[in-house]
């Protein structure tokens, strides 16, 4: 009888040590999707950053000439119509701009959202009542 004790407490802690050594991996997996992600992210960012501000100063460029254009064209006889229509033209535009980036800004897909998923389906698997309680 006091053999018996010894291997089943061995398989017991055998299989408690299973259980922490397959949580670690599950955490682990997580942890790399999660930088992943965030390294993803943080490309998607800089990348359209950068195209965004050369898009910026060309953009800048171009109207400033074009504005600067259509004043010297109009100088003799309509000068102040001319800066006064091209200065509300671009405030309106710039309102515009500005409006659509907010929206934009606002309607950004869930960061992390490919990890919280996977922490989900994990939750799920482990959790077999809470699944059939979310449905």
């Amino acid at each position: 009888m006091p053999d018996n004790n010894p291997k089943q407490s061995n398989g017991l802690m055998d299989s408690l040590a299973a259980l922490v050594s397959t949580f670690v991996v599950i955490i682990h997996t997580r942890l790399e999707l999660l930088s992943t992600d965030i390294e993803e992210e943080r490309e998607h960012i800089l990348s359209l950053l950068k195209l965004s501000l050369i898009a910026l100063f060309f953009l800048m460029l171009g109207l400033l000439l074009m504005a600067v254009f259509i004043i010297v064209a109009l100088w003799a006889s309509y000068r102040l119509a001319a800066i006064g229509a091209l200065a509300s033209f671009f405030i309106v535009a710039g309102l515009i701009a500005w409006h659509f980036a907010k929206r934009k800004a606002k309607a950004k897909p869930r960061l992390f959202l490919a990890s919280l998923v996977e922490l989900q389906k994990d939750r799920q698997t482990l959790d077999p009542q809470q699944s059939s309680d979310q449905k």
